[in-house]
């Protein structure tokens, strides 16, 4: 099988090269561009194509791809709120996603941003650095004795139960589904009793309909006071301006964002050199008690390879004519 693989960095082709080993008939080619409306005419010739979280797989996209011949988008990621399900079933187009990888690597991610915000640690760096080492500005509050809330409790959101329980939190759960691994260490209770009783508030359900501006003016009127809130889930499932003006208003003591809105045209790019003038990350990062990272909640050695393993073991799949859990319909 042929691949042409879209928006490589150098950590993916190592990965994926690495793995190959063991794939003798997958061709791979790798592409730094990413896969849009105008970069699908490169697929002429290939069998598949490999995409990420960001790349543009809307209803031209898929056209160009059918009209290519394209049977088959492997999507290295667990979401896929960037492909038109409608017109990839419609072309008869398989679908195959890393569901999990390392849920461990994101949920360790959560903490990491959680405990910066909450000990300024953003701040405290900078601060050493200049030589400056007075404590003005940098208290924090002990996460033990505090309670979690975790909205969305699938792998990985079971991975952050887990990392909360064992720093001494009380850990409260929602979820359309009860996690039965959970019970001895989680309570799962309704959204508002979770948003309304928690010290930390951490994000790690999927993107529909349902879920997208979860946080919003409403939900964030119902969070007790001085909130730590952390998202590395999707950008969408919080509302940029209501998230803002709770921030002004000091609603919260800390916002951990691994994941937000305007995120596509930064995700991975080095932009160091232009002026945001317009720009929603920009107001985020102006304020003192916000830590952004650019979707790296995923980043590991460990992550890396799952996630390359599980994509050619996906191709197998494909080839053998076999039904997947990594399927992905336009029912879900």
């Amino acid at each position: 099988m042929k691949i042409l693989f879209y928006d490589t960095k150098v950590y993916d082709q190592e990965s994926f090269t690495s793995e190959l080993e063991a794939y003798p008939d997958v061709e791979v080619k790798f592409l730094k561009t990413d896969l849009t409306r105008n970069t699908a005419e490169l697929s002429h010739g290939y069998d598949a194509v490999c995409a990420f979280v960001n790349s543009d797989i809307g209803t031209r996209t898929v056209e160009i791809l059918h009209e290519n011949g394209i049977r088959l988008i492997l999507m290295r990621c667990a979401g896929f709120n960037n492909v038109d399900l409608k017109t990839v079933e419609k072309y008869g187009i398989r679908i195959l996603r890393v569901p999990g990888y390392s849920p461990e690597a994101v949920a360790e991610h959560a903490m990491g941003l959680a405990l910066t915000v909450n000990r300024r640690l953003h701040k405290s760096y900078i601060k050493v650095r200049e030589n400056d080492f007075s404590l003005g500005s940098l208290m924090g509050f002990n996460f033990h004795g505090k309670t979690a809330g975790i909205v969305g409790t699938g792998k990985i959101g079971a991975a952050m139960v887990r990392i909360c329980h064992g720093f001494g939190m009380k850990v409260l759960a929602y979820d359309v589904y009860k996690n039965p691994d959970l019970q001895e260490i989680a309570e799962y209770v309704s959204l508002e009793e979770l948003l309304s009783q928690s010290d930390l508030i951490s994000l790690h359900c999927p993107l529909t309909e349902d879920t997208r501006h979860l946080i919003n003016r409403e939900t964030i009127r119902k969070m007790k006071d001085s909130v730590i809130l952390v998202n590395t889930s999707r950008g969408a499932l919080v509302k940029t301006e209501a998230l803002i003006e709770g921030i002004r208003a000091h609603k919260f003591f800390g916002v951990g964002l691994d994941v937000y809105e305007e995120e596509t045209p930064n995700v991975f790019e080095d932009r160091s050199d232009e002026i945001l003038e317009h720009s929603v990350t920009a107001r985020l990062l102006s304020f003192p008690n916000v830590m952004i990272t650019s979707h790296q909640g995923f980043f590991t050695r460990e992550a890396l390879s799952a996630i390359a393993r599980t994509t050619l073991e996906n191709v197998r799949a494909f080839e053998s004519g076999e039904p997947s859990p990594n399927d992905v319909t336009a029912g879900m």
